[in-house]
């Protein structure tokens, strides 16, 4: 049974979820604001954090911000109201793992937790490899503390979601992989898998590779390619 913390202000729409949730098997615990969202994190970490974009006292935004700056690793969901690629590029941005655009339909919701849930379950296996950071050009990705390292020391950090499809390129660099590929490797599922968010993740990891952002090429109407030697 996993627990599930889901911020949201519209009542109803806690209530229905919160029952969908329920009758999977999960765990859920819901609050109407972003700061009662952040009091309910630091009580009890959740194995899944559900994010309303717009609500009272502290949107989506900032408090998926806040979390990032102590938790990379926690997988974020992030509901939002307006589909236009600004809103999702910013939620991204901001470090959550995925999103979706209301109104959506339960099925797709449970099979997105279960993707962030199976993802998050291989993280703890994966990172005690010998060495879980590598190079991309001049930037150095660093797989324990989720940052990427500058030539002048600078760190930026890397959500959970960005790392995983670094460290996958990195694993076949100088392959094609298709987009379908990627998103089953680093999503965990294609059926429900939006090519736009990796994309979107792809123009984000590109923004914190600075000067090396030209390694991570696209390859048009198949997928990307990282060229390192």
């Amino acid at each position: 049974m996993s627990d599930i913390l889901f911020a949201e202000d519209d009542a109803d729409v806690r209530k229905w979820v919160a029952i969908a949730l329920e009758s999977e098997g999960h765990a859920v615990r819901t609050v109407e604001d972003g700061e009662a969202a952040l009091a309910a994190c630091a009580a009890k970490r959740p194995d899944v954090l559900i994010l309303d974009v717009m609500m009272p006292r502290r949107d989506g935004i900032s408090v998926c911000t806040e979390i990032r700056r102590t938790d990379p690793a926690l997988p974020i969901l992030m509901l939002t109201a307006r589909n236009t690629e600004r809103d999702k590029v910013t939620g991204l941005g901001a470090g959550a793992d995925d999103y979706m655009t209301k109104p959506f339909g339960m099925e797709e919701l449970f099979a997105r937790i279960a993707a962030l849930l199976r993802r998050a379950s291989l993280l703890p296996r994966e990172t005690k490899v010998a060495n879980p950071s590598f190079p991309v050009g001049r930037h150095e990705i660093d797989g324990v503390r989720l940052v990427v390292r500058a030539p002048d020391g600078t760190e930026t950090p890397l959500a959970a979601r960005e790392y995983e499809l670094l460290k996958l390129l990195s694993a076949h660099r100088g392959e094609v992989l298709r987009r379908d590929q990627i998103l089953d490797e680093v999503w965990g599922v294609t059926f429900y898998g939006n090519t736009r968010t990796l994309d979107q993740h792809v123009a984000l990891v590109r923004r914190k590779l600075g000067d090396d952002a030209n390694l991570l090429e696209t390859i048009r109407n198949v997928g990307y390619r990282l060229n390192l030697s």
